[in-house]
């Protein structure tokens, strides 16, 4: 179901806060930037369906062929993903739904249900109003997928083991995909910053949280969550891409970092993917 005129205007969809910044304000424009960012990704294919995707959220000129990498995996389910559990840094938000130059995002209201029933959730419209870590996933969301509906989940202050929980009450079957959205360093030295994420991404694919803080990833709090609830699961994580703005565009001196990786049920790892992949 889609968002009604009357709901737009009700103050309950959230409208874009970073569109002509983060990515272009145009619907046309926005298409064909999210185009250009799938012509730099780096073809990948995971072992299996992936459940859970781990991709950037800076703006599209410098991390988009990274995140264009995570969504392409999705191609071959873009009809049978209906829900998507969408987490970045920084409280829970249940609004009527979200909307980008592309339309409307409804918010799934059982999701949100499902999740009120802890206590250390809370729903709160604002902590969303100017936060730019999940709205730049939304419309590499509507290219990637059909029809589809949100939880979007704002992590503040919470252990690894509570977002676990939380995506417990919500992890469900097929039909629900779990993000998270996260940067790796900042502002490092190029050859620094190469080495720090080599050893983070290490510890993604070791579902290892023992050395992911915020130094090593700005969505850690979300990011160790969801590591913990894939190690209760049996999950194994394949890395798809790792780059960082030096590659994609800018100095080097004073880099940010990006990765992209899938989370799956199979046990099978991509070989394919060096342990310390060189930038593309």
């Amino acid at each position: 179901m889609d968002i009604s005129l009357e709901e737009r205007e009700s103050g309950r969809v959230r409208r874009p806060a970073v569109a002509g910044t983060f990515y272009p304000s145009g619907g046309p424009a926005l298409r064909s930037a999210i185009a250009d960012c799938a012509a730099r990704a780096v073809p990948s294919i995971p072992p299996a369906r992936p459940k859970a995707l781990i991709a950037p959220h800076a703006g599209y000129m410098y991390s988009g062929p990274i995140a264009a990498t995570a969504y392409g995996t999705l191609a071959p389910w873009r009809a049978a993903v209906h829900r998507v559990i969408l987490l970045g840094p920084s409280h829970h938000v249940a609004l009527r739904g979200f909307l980008t130059p592309l339309g409307p995002v409804p918010v799934d209201a059982g999701a949100v249900l499902a999740l009120q029933e802890l206590p250390f959730v809370r729903c709160r419209d604002d902590a969303h109003a100017a936060e730019h870590s999940l709205e730049v996933h939304l419309p590499f969301l509507q290219v990637a997928l059909d029809r589809f509906r949100i939880a979007p989940l704002v992590v503040g202050d919470a252990t690894a083991v509570e977002v676990a929980e939380a995506l417990d009450n919500v992890w469900d079957g097929d039909e629900t995909l779990i993000v998270v959205s996260t940067d790796l360093s900042h502002y490092l030295p190029y050859e620094r910053a190469r080495a720090i994420d080599a050893e983070t991404g290490e510890s993604i694919r070791r579902l290892d949280i023992r050395a992911i803080d915020g130094s090593r990833a700005c969505g850690y709090r979300a990011l160790n969550g969801l590591l913990t609830a894939a190690a209760q699961r049996g999950l194994a994580v394949t890395s798809l891409d790792q780059r960082n703005s030096g590659d994609i565009a800018g100095a080097r001196d004073r880099v940010v970092g990006y990765g992209a990786y899938a989370l799956t049920g199979s046990a099978e790892t991509d070989a394919t993917v060096p342990d310390d992949p060189s930038p593309r």
